[in-house]
């Protein structure tokens, strides 16, 4: 019984996991940008979220208009800034990245304040079902089940569509791609607009399940960057398998062993690079 219980606490973080790595794959793993801001996209999707369902009153339009917010101002961010750097390598983006997260952590910490923001999840979510006999909350079994959707159309729309073939093309080969007739900085844009879009729905989930502060996207970053870099860059069936790993290894790791759940969690990262540099799934260059 606490087993099947863990296992699920695991399945529901490797979702919330999986919507910040599957954003942080596609632009770092296949645009080549080093966007060490990514998590604090996630922390200031969750604020934003926060203050339209203030504002509202509805949860569901806190989901739809936060990631559209975040959306935007991720193509703002590439479009404005990380276009021009691009082309002088990593170190440039590393930069202007950790620019950016110190300007969002301030800004949110001017706005919102420092203290932790309580969410409660909507009407309809807020019951408990039995699994086996154990109460279960239905909110975590949303956030399960709405991210395996997610996951299931973002692998539709990269794979089976024709936008996720002229993507793909971008990534591998821009110039070709280019000179086809493809506006392949729009593209780009759009990819990493996609992402912090992706990031921010992941926040405003996460909120009524991990409540919402300065420090949440510390807490959610390093995860997501060993599950980027464990499951292979520009892979995001690597990130979904590393996202259920690393979920389940921190979900049984703080039921066994409390003290080295962090550990554990570096060690499966450094024993898959060891076998696979490249990642579960990614490409040897």
């Amino acid at each position: 019984m606490v087993i099947l219980i863990t296992i699920f606490h695991g399945l529901v973080y490797a979702m919330l996991l999986y919507l910040v790595a599957s954003g942080l794959t596609l632009v770092f793993g296949m645009m080549g940008v080093l966007n060490l801001a990514h998590a604090f996209f996630y922390m200031l999707g969750a604020y934003i979220g926060y203050s339209i369902l203030l504002h509202t009153g509805n949860f569901w339009v806190a989901l739809i208009v936060a990631p559209i917010v975040m959306g935007a101002l991720g193509i703002l961010v590439e479009r404005y800034m990380l276009r021009y750097l691009h082309p002088f390598g990593h170190t440039y983006e590393l930069l202007l990245t950790i620019g950016l997260q110190l300007v969002i952590l301030e800004g949110v910490k001017w706005y919102w304040g420092t203290e932790p923001l309580i969410v409660s999840p909507p009407p309809i979510l807020q019951a408990s079902i039995s699994i086996l006999g154990a109460p279960y909350p239905v909110y975590r079994l949303f956030i399960l089940f709405f991210s395996i959707a997610l996951m299931l159309v973002l692998g539709w729309v990269m794979f089976k569509t024709r936008l996720g073939m002229v993507v793909r093309a971008a990534v591998d080969n821009p110039d070709m791609v280019s000179a086809l007739g493809v506006n392949t900085p729009l593209v780009f844009a759009g990819v990493f607009g996609l992402g912090t879009a992706l990031a921010a729905i992941a926040g405003v989930i996460a909120g009524p399940l991990l409540g919402i502060a300065p420090g949440m996207a510390d807490a959610v970053g390093f995860d997501a960057f060993v599950v980027v870099v464990t499951g292979g860059l520009g892979s995001l069936l690597g990130a979904i398998v590393a996202a259920v790993m690393i979920g389940e290894l921190q979900a049984f790791g703080v039921m066994f062993f409390p003290r080295l759940c962090l550990v554990l969690m570096f060690v499966l990262m450094a024993v898959v690079l060891s076998i696979r540099p490249q990642g579960l799934f990614g490409d040897r260059e």
